[in-house]
């Protein structure tokens, strides 16, 4: 096998297997998530990975090649600092623990980021232009995760620092401008 052919499935190896343990792990920060619209972005990107485990077979057929996973030690870790945010996030606040799973979900995604931007080009320097465009559309997925994840935490982190000044923020408008308020607490003297 070409050199180029054997890195580009060796990435995609690496690739379906992390998918396959994210269809695991998924489900388990949904659950763990206290803000509806996070819960409901990781509800919605675990359709996402059930479909890009699909069009990696795909890729593998187009290539001619058995979509035979190899352990992705990567995300095994990502994977596991997840279930460490989610154990101690039920120690904390349901804000910081929330900034915390996405923080850890952002880590995923720029992981997959990486290594579908990684396969992409492989697949285009061999020529193999549908693979490309399978793999293309999952890069534009994975973007917008993180670029989702990103909106959601806005005005978590306003309302953060706002508590932590005394002040507080509508988190109703996720997605949208969120407005803060100067309406000062009262301290305990």
């Amino acid at each position: 096998m070409p050199q180029v052919k054997e890195l580009l499935v060796d990435t995609l190896q690496d690739l379906l297997h992390a998918e396959t343990q994210l269809t695991a792990a998924l489900p388990k920060m949904a659950e763990a998530a206290n803000h509806p619209k996070l819960k409901e972005a990781f509800e919605k990107h675990l359709m996402q990975t059930q479909e890009q485990v699909a069009r990696l077979e795909k890729v593998f057929q187009l290539l001619g090649e058995e979509a035979a996973p190899k352990p992705c030690k990567a995300m095994m870790g990502l994977i596991e600092e997840g279930q460490e945010t989610i154990q101690e996030g039920q120690a904390k606040e349901p804000l910081s623990a929330d900034l915390a799973l996405i923080a850890a979900a952002q880590k995923v995604e720029h992981y997959e980021i990486a290594s579908y931007g990684t396969a992409r080009t492989l697949a285009r320097q061999l020529g193999e232009m549908e693979s490309a465009r399978l793999l293309t559309h999952t890069l534009g997925e994975e973007e917008s995760t993180d670029f989702l994840l990103t909106m959601i935490s806005d005005p978590l982190l306003q309302q953060a620092t706002l508590d932590d000044l005394g002040g507080d923020v509508n988190l109703e408008s996720v997605g949208k401008t969120a407005r803060a308020t100067t309406k000062k607490r009262p301290t305990s003297k």
